[in-house]
C-alpha cells in the first residue's frame, strides 16, 4: 500500500481545534484516528474539540486517561475516545472491545503504538509536535487507505 501525507502547522491551539472540528465533521462509522505525540502536545485538546462537534448536546469531555475509554453516542454511531497509555499489553485492547469498535464506531486513539500489530491498517494518523515548545504545532496527517485521499481533500483545502 502506498503512504500519503499532508503536514502543516498550526500556530494556535485554537487553529488545532479548528482542524479537529473540520476533520470530525467528515467521520463516519468505522473510521479511526490514531493520534501520535509526546505527552503535552495536545492530543487530548484534539480529541476534545473534535468529540464536542459531534455531540448533539455539549457536555463534559474528559481525558480518558484513568478510564481508558470514553464512549459518547451520537445520532448514527458511537464515537470512542481511547488513551491507552497505561496499557501494558496489546491483549488489553481486545479486552476493551476496541476491535469491534473499529469496525462499527467512530475511534480516537491516543498512544496508539500500544496497539502493536493490533493497528487499524484503514486508519488516519495525526501526529502533534511542538518542535519550537511553543503554541504552534507541527500536524501531519498519514494514511494508506486511498479512501483517505478525496475525503481530506476538503479538510485540508
Amino acid at each position: 500500500m502506498t503512504q500519503h501525507s499532508a503536514a502543516f502547522t498550526s500556530t494556535s491551539p485554537d487553529e488545532t481545534a479548528l482542524l479537529a472540528v473540520r476533520l470530525g465533521a467528515i467521520l463516519t462509522s468505522g473510521d479511526t484516528l490514531l493520534l501520535e505525540g509526546e505527552i503535552g502536545v495536545g492530543k487530548s485538546h484534539f480529541a476534545r474539540a473534535l468529540i464536542l462537534s459531534r455531540l448533539p448536546e455539549p457536555e463534559d469531555v474528559p481525558s480518558p486517561t484513568f478510564t481508558i475509554v470514553q464512549v459518547y453516542d451520537l445520532a448514527e454511531c458511537e464515537l470512542w475516545h481511547a488513551d491507552l497509555y497505561r496499557l501494558a499489553d496489546p491483549d488489553q485492547v481486545v479486552e476493551l472491545g476496541l476491535l469491534d469498535a473499529f469496525q462499527q464506531a467512530i475511534c480516537l486513539v491516543e498512544w496508539p503504538d500500544r496497539l502493536d500489530d493490533l493497528r487499524p491498517l484503514h486508519a488516519l494518523t495525526i501526529r502533534l509536535d511542538d518542535p519550537e515548545k511553543t503554541d504552534c504545532r507541527q500536524i501531519t496527517l498519514s494514511w494508506t487507505n486511498p479512501a483517505w485521499t478525496n475525503r481530506l481533500a476538503e479538510v485540508l483545502a
